[in-house]
């Protein structure tokens, strides 16, 4: 069996795409605002499969409250439009063309909350993906240390890195929902 090998700079990498993981999955929560990223969960069924939306039009925010989509291909606009209202967003397009419109009505205070309580679940599976990641640093280190292939000073001290390293990127996911429950809850 190979011995393991302890790599701070790998541990740093898979705690920073849990964060990342997180802003993505946020991203796609609907607030009260329109984003392009509102969009990337939907799929497109589109030449014989199911692509993303961003492979079959582009999408804009001309205003605020609304999403403007360019279908590329005419013959698609009907299936990105299906592909809309079968959606779990509650988004009712309008087509234009080869243009999709998508106005995003105001969210009332109890479609809010239950938005932040969705975040609230992104963000703790995201701390439980980084702490996933230190019990795995922290293993390798004492298996490591057991072997005799780094001494005990030596473990406690990358050790304490690896705590520091979880501690920034909980402190991160913690800044990533404040500021998108500061969004969503935002009038």
């Amino acid at each position: 069996m190979a011995t393991p090998e302890f790599d701070l700079g790998d541990i740093k990498r898979r705690m920073q795409g849990a964060v990342s993981s997180l802003s993505k999955d946020l991203g796609s929560l609907r607030t009260g605002r329109a984003t392009p990223s509102l969009l990337d969960p939907i799929q497109v069924e589109a030449y014989g499969s199911s692509m993303p939306m961003a492979q079959v039009a582009t999408v804009s925010v001309p205003e605020p409250r609304l999403l403007s989509i360019s279908v590329w291909d005419r013959s698609m606009v009907t299936n990105v439009e299906k592909a809309i209202r079968e959606s779990d967003l509650g988004l009712n397009p309008m087509t234009e063309g080869q243009t999709i419109r998508l106005r995003i009505p105001e969210m009332n205070e109890q479609r809010r909350k239950e938005m932040v309580k969705v975040a609230h679940k992104y963000t703790e599976e995201a701390r439980v993906a980084v702490r996933h990641v230190r019990r795995d640093g922290l293993d390798i280190l004492k298996k490591l240390e057991k072997d005799g292939a780094i001494s005990q000073d030596d473990e406690k001290r990358q050790a304490a890195e690896v705590q520091k390293a979880t501690d920034d990127a909980i402190n991160e996911i913690d800044g990533v929902l404040a500021s998108k429950e500061k969004e969503i809850m935002q009038v």
